[in-house]
């Protein structure tokens, strides 16, 4: 039986993390959290219940949740609405696609998501909810810190350490075994 999950967030990120779950079919989506003007709407066929401010009415239902907030440029949204939930009570499960792949020596933490085709090796440390999005390719014993994101199609070389909260963007590419922080321009060397 699957577990019920709520989404907290129903931007553009939402809905390719809705193909994700639909696709893992592991979790049901119980609803989506988003502005108080979004409340009735639905993102892909599933209803905004209610707002942030619902969350602890919501949590006596749900026990579990994923950020569905997306990032570029500022993840305190992303970190806020997550240190909400968690207050509150919420599980925070690991959304990974059927279609990724990740190492069995990889260590991932919590409330991330996996999307589809991206590529965690051995050895790669990932932290608490970030975003490892379609087809990026993340090499051996690289640590991506908590809130990142490491946009699509991107490339971590192996022994890189993303620190907390970078935006890693669409076709950057690293060096190996370099540190690297803040916001990485798409299609940038990082080095």
């Amino acid at each position: 039986m699957k577990e019920d999950i709520i989404l907290v967030g129903g931007g553009g990120h939402c809905k390719s993390v809705i193909d994700v779950i639909e696709t893992a079919e592991k979790y049901r989506i119980f609803g989506i959290v988003d502005t108080k003007e979004k409340v009735g709407s639905e993102v892909l066929g599933y209803k905004v219940i209610g707002t942030d401010e619902d969350l602890p009415k919501i949590f006596k239902e749900v026990k579990k949740a994923l950020i569905t907030v997306g990032h570029i440029r500022d993840f305190s949204l992303r970190v806020n609405l997550y240190k909400y939930c968690e207050n509150i009570g919420f599980e925070f499960p690991n959304i990974i696609s059927p279609l990724a792949y990740v190492s069995k020596h990889a260590t991932i933490g919590k409330g991330n998501v996996l999307m589809h085709f991206a590529f965690v090796n051995a050895g790669v440390k990932i932290g608490n909810n970030c975003i490892i999005n379609t087809k990026a390719l993340i090499e051996h014993d690289a640590v991506i810190e908590d809130y990142c994101h490491i946009s699509t199609a991107a490339v971590v070389n192996g022994g890189v350490v993303v620190k907390e909260g970078t935006f890693f963007g669409s076709n950057a590419v690293s060096k190996e075994y370099v540190v690297v922080s803040g916001f990485i321009k798409a299609g940038s060397l990082a080095k």
